[in-house]
């Protein structure tokens, strides 16, 4: 049977750059061989995307069920045979091979031998600079035929199985994105406050909701909460205090005193009930000002993400709200996600959270990976799923990153493709630099400034993400705005180090105040810092938007990309003209009039936001 050299995937050289081969893998060992389908319609999902925009089609009719999505969506039968059949050729037992309920992955219990032979390919551990253990291939082959019918297959070169205690191999720590150390959370400098100052004049000094609210004209009271929906996302083990909760709402919203969020358990995510930043700090700022923001009336959803064993990612998530992204016996990535039923000790034994979860309109996310960190494969797949909830009306907002140029922990790539301190290529963040999904960077009311004056790019503590992606194409909707940059504003860097083409995906899309926040911790009052508070800020404003659009018998907003980058909406935004994002050992990029790398299309004008989403039908 003739082979071919394109299912031989190349991005085995750059990520194994963060392994150390220590050693072939025993022959009779078992591993999860999965085969992902190739998706059809997946290069239509923009046009798709534009289709039901409420720029031009916009009734909630246009936006699809999960049904009619995941048959848009769904390999075909002609993949399923194919690649069924080459099994059955190759002496695999049809007893073995099982079927995701999406029918967009095959798979079966492998022998390393079997695997090897099935693939040409030679197993090897290898060990992850955090300690982790993988298993995986330098290279893989498949017939010619079946190279149209398979997107990826892991574990090969994805570096996707992990060894723990249920392949036979020690426990390792969880990595899920909630684990403290993985450079995601607000940051602060670590004293406690000895006064809150809540006058619009220290709002240079401490951000509070009254700041927000002057800032960005954000006054309005909900008119029909019951039909509208808010998620915020939190990853185990963050988690937040109810008494912080309480300590904050007593100082600033009073009504809020005792209220909680509507808590959404996704593959055993409880309340930590441990007491310490590292693990309250992020859920608390999250919640203290999104709940403050848009009133006691509307209630908040909280997906709380992941056992305290493992932990979860964003595909764990993902999997909860749309059941045909899953994939069979839990089969997510191992390495980068957590696989449920967990029989670890303390681990959640019950079903893995698979299309259980009803999708809020608007969905907050202050957390991200270096794009980096995942392969092309698994970002592109995780991608083209934030465009499918699109599709079904959802908003998705991620944080930009709060190391400006670099990646999370600052780290920048290097030439060889590795990522370190040391580094000098600017290392964008990922699912920000999904095409699909609204990037929210951060600003600042600069030292002896007001709210009446313009903001700043952040530069207090942290540094707004943004820059350019070495994943993904420019999107229709961002062209002429990144062209526009580009033209007057050109970077003074080498092409060695950004994507210099000006067809890559740009971020962050919008920006929101990200310095200075008062924050309720563990009994006392702090200031933190990061886009992690700008992400549900922008969130609070836009789950208003739809409750004055629903109250007209109108649908929520949707994917907004399309919309706030047309030209009519571009007076709807606060241009900031002021700092940069450093990174990389350089100052980053400017910001400019306009779009720009550092601060997107500018801060929110709510009450000209609005007054458009409310004109549009």
């Amino acid at each position: 049977m003739p082979f071919s050299t394109a299912g031989l995937c190349t991005n085995a050289a750059q990520a194994s750059l963060r392994m150390a081969r220590i050693g072939k893998h025993h022959p009779s060992a078992i591993i999860p061989l999965r085969f992902a389908l190739t998706q059809p319609n997946l290069e239509n999902l923009e046009e798709f995307l534009y289709d039901v925009s409420i720029l031009t089609h916009p009734t909630t009719e246009n936006t699809g069920p999960r049904s009619k999505v995941a048959s848009t969506f769904a390999p075909s039968r002609a993949s399923v045979d194919a690649v069924l059949d080459w099994l059955l050729e190759s002496g695999i037992e049809a007893h073995r091979i099982k079927l995701s309920p999406s029918g967009g992955w095959l798979g079966f219990k492998a022998t390393v031998s079997e695997a090897e032979d099935l693939l040409q390919a030679r197993y090897n551990v290898y060990v992850h600079d955090t300690g982790a253990a993988h298993i995986a291939c330098e290279s893989y082959y498949l017939p010619e035929h079946l190279v149209p019918h398979i997107d990826f297959i892991t574990p090969t070169v994805h570096f996707d199985a992990k060894l723990s205690k249920r392949s036979g191999g020690d426990n390792q720590l969880p990595r899920g994105v909630g684990q403290p150390g993985s450079g995601n959370g607000p940051k602060t400098k670590g004293d406690f406050l000895s006064e809150v100052l809540d006058q619009l004049e220290n709002c240079d000094q401490q951000i509070t909701p009254a700041c927000l609210r002057a800032l960005y004209g954000f006054t309005y009271q909900p008119k029909i909460p019951g039909n509208n929906s808010y998620g915020i996302v939190e990853y185990s083990p963050q988690a937040y205090r109810q008494e912080d909760l309480n300590l904050f709402a007593n100082k600033f919203s009073p009504d809020l005193y005792g209220i909680s969020p509507n808590l959404v358990s996704i593959d055993g995510g409880s309340l930590n009930p441990q007491e310490s930043f590292a693990v309250n700090g992020e859920s608390n700022l999250d919640l203290e000002y999104a709940m403050n923001l848009v009133t006691k009336a509307q209630n908040i959803t909280l997906y709380q993400a992941g056992d305290m064993v493992e932990g979860a990612s964003f595909n764990n998530f993902l999997d909860a709200l749309d059941g045909s992204y899953c994939t069979f016996e839990g089969g997510d990535d191992p390495s980068q996600d957590g696989i449920y039923p967990d029989n670890q000790p303390g681990g959640y034994t019950g079903p893995e959270a698979c299309g259980t979860v009803k999708p809020a309109y608007v969905i907050s996310t202050s957390y991200g990976d270096n794009e980096a960190d995942v392969t092309l494969s698994y970002a592109s797949r995780q991608c083209a799923e934030y465009g499918k909830l699109g599709l079904m009306g959802v908003t998705f907002l991620f944080s930009s990153g709060d190391y400006g140029v670099a990646g999370n922990g600052a780290k920048c790539l290097n030439a060889d493709g590795s990522q370190s301190t040391s580094g000098e290529i600017f290392n964008p963040t990922f699912p920000s630099t999904c095409p699909y999904v609204t990037s929210v960077g951060a600003t600042q009311v600069s030292p002896n400034k007001t709210v009446y004056d313009p903001e700043s790019a952040c530069e207090l503590v942290i540094y707004s993400g943004g820059g350019f992606s070495n994943y993904f194409g420019l999107p229709d909707y961002q062209k002429d705005a990144v062209a526009s940059y580009l033209k007057h504003t050109p970077p003074p860097y080498s092409d060695s180090v950004w994507n210099s083409t000006g067809k890559s995906r740009a971020f962050p899309d919008i920006s929101a105040n990200g310095a200075n926040y008062v924050m309720a911790i563990d009994g006392n009052f702090t200031l933190v810092y990061g886009t992690s508070a700008s992400s549900p800020v922008v969130g609070a404003m836009l789950t208003m938007v739809n409750d004055a659009r629903i109250a007209l018998g109108k649908g929520p907003v949707g994917f907004i990309n399309p919309v706030i980058y047309a030209a009519n909406f571009s007076d709807g935004f606060n241009d900031i003209t002021n700092g940069t994002n450093p990174g990389c050992g350089t100052l980053g990029f400017n910001t400019s009039h306009g779009w720009d790398p550092v601060t997107g299309l500018g801060t929110l004008n709510f009450p000209k936001l609005l007054a458009k989403w409310i004109a549009l039908p």
